[in-house]
């Protein structure tokens, strides 16, 4: 009689996030909404916060286990309040993906000081505030965590010929605030990275870079890839970062740009 094989482990479980509470900013649209249907399929709770409420509460309809949240991060506070909405609802936060970002293509010498106040409260005010809470409720809890933040190629160079200086402010903040929390809260369970991507189309690039054929051209002949990214082509860098996969991992900027920061 042949000995019994020990089974094999599955090596995509640790891909999983069934039992785990996902927060996620800026679901209405684009790159959110699909970060939301790829989590809720790894198992996931997942709390949707956004202004266009309505999209947010048809998204949640379509999904296995989902919750909208109304919020505009653009408002004082906005990110506590988050937050504390989330675990009020769900009991607690395991996982943060902070995507809600706003951008403003105005000539730096016609930014006003509220369009760069503005910017930075959404994309770095709001982010550091929900990493905060975030935070404190797992390091209270005594459990584990991990937090994403959605960069940009502008958290790590210039890109000069599109002219949003308080975005690019905003997003190497973002990944420079990753690092120094990531360190900050390492031994105490908290995983901090971020994602940075490249060219993907969105309510942000669609008309400037992908609809139009002069923006389309500069993005393919600056991309050593030769395009802009596909919807799909996130998934497996939003999972690996807020799954047990990385847990190893901390601090890291994850460029998904084609090859775009290499160059």
């Amino acid at each position: 009689m042949l000995p019994m094989m020990a089974a094999q482990p599955d090596p995509t479980s640790i891909f999983r996030l069934d039992g785990k509470v996902v927060l996620i900013t800026g679901t209405s649209s684009g790159l959110g909404a699909r970060f939301a249907r790829v989590l809720d399929a790894a198992g996931a709770t997942v709390v949707m916060a956004a202004r266009r409420i309505e999209r947010v509460e048809a998204l949640a309809g379509e999904l296995r286990d989902a919750y909208a949240i109304h919020s505009d991060l653009s408002q004082p506070n906005a990110g506590t309040e988050l937050a504390h909405a989330t675990i009020e609802r769900c009991g607690r936060i395991d996982v943060l993906v902070n995507n809600a970002g706003v951008s403003n293509t105005l000539k730096t010498n016609e930014v006003t000081n509220d369009d760069f106040a503005r910017t930075i409260a959404v994309n770095l005010q709001a982010p550091f505030e929900l990493m905060r809470e975030t935070a404190r409720d797992i390091v209270d809890n005594r459990r584990t965590g991990a937090i994403v933040n959605i960069g940009s190629i502008w958290s790590m160079v210039g890109v000069g010929m599109i002219t949003d200086a308080p975005y690019a402010a905003s997003k190497g903040g973002l990944l420079n605030l990753t690092r120094e929390l990531a360190a900050q809260w390492a031994r105490k369970g908290v995983r901090v990275n971020c994602i940075c991507p490249g060219w993907f189309e969105s309510e942000l690039t669609r008309d400037a870079m992908f609809d139009d054929p002069n923006g389309k051209a500069w993005m393919e002949s600056r991309t050593p890839m030769g395009r802009g990214g596909a919807a799909d082509e996130l998934d497996g860098a939003l999972l690996f970062l807020a799954s047990e996969a990385s847990s190893f991992v901390t601090g890291i900027a994850l460029p998904v740009d084609g090859g775009w920061t290499c160059v």
